[in-house]
């Protein structure tokens, strides 16, 4: 009988005071005011998840504002620092009209064709996926059989799809991710030992 282990994929709430400017891995606040949203991601997501979190706080704060919509607030989350977002290297604390501003203002290629471009110091998308894909799947067997609620980023999201349906990393940039929208990804392992399978539930679904 093959096992399922069922991946609720969150992303963090909006984050705040950041000026436009590009974060990436900056630990930046995020808005949890509004209760609305929790209270129906609290209904959406299983009854007794594996948490999963990353050390930048704006998942934590996520995590947070949901578990206190459940009613709750005693459950651990284990944090992931390999499904952080990507690392903008010297971009970061910019704007993008500084980083074109740096170049002279010819249009840097990254926000053309951003999945193999990589900034001074930091990572291109393409570099994500091969940290993300290895991870999740280190976690699927750690977690065999049961429910996984990941509270991340956009492009950590995007990654877990592109590995799910095998995309190049220039396509998987096509997904929209948004604030606090669940993607659903399933990792089927047959029980003959076979390589495991993958079934996208759902995509950047919001409550």
């Amino acid at each position: 009988m093959s096992v399922t282990t069922r991946w609720w994929w969150l992303r963090h709430a909006p984050v705040i005071n950041h000026g436009g400017r590009i974060y990436g891995r900056l630990d930046v606040d995020c808005d949890t005011s509004d209760p609305t949203p929790f209270q129906a991601l609290a209904t959406a997501v299983p009854a007794a998840p594996v948490w999963l979190a990353t050390p930048l706080r704006r998942t934590s704060q996520t995590l947070a504002a949901l578990l206190a919509a459940r009613g709750t607030g005693t459950e651990v989350a284990s944090l992931e620092p390999a499904l952080m977002e990507q690392h903008f290297g010297a971009w970061q604390g910019l704007t993008h009209a500084e980083v074109n501003q740096q170049r002279g203002g010819e249009a840097h290629r990254f926000w053309i064709s951003p999945a193999t471009e990589r900034p001074e110091g930091g990572e291109s998308f393409a570099d994500v996926v091969a940290r993300v894909a290895p991870t999740v799947t280190r976690l699927s067997a750690l977690y065999a059989g049961r429910d996984v609620v990941a509270v991340a980023h956009g492009g950590v999201i995007r990654a877990a799809l592109a590995q799910a349906l095998d995309l190049n990393p220039e396509i998987a940039l096509r997904f929209s991710v948004f604030n606090l929208s669940l993607t659903r990804i399933d990792h089927i392992a047959p029980a003959d030992g076979s390589p495991a399978v993958w079934r996208v539930e759902s995509v950047n679904v919001s409550r």
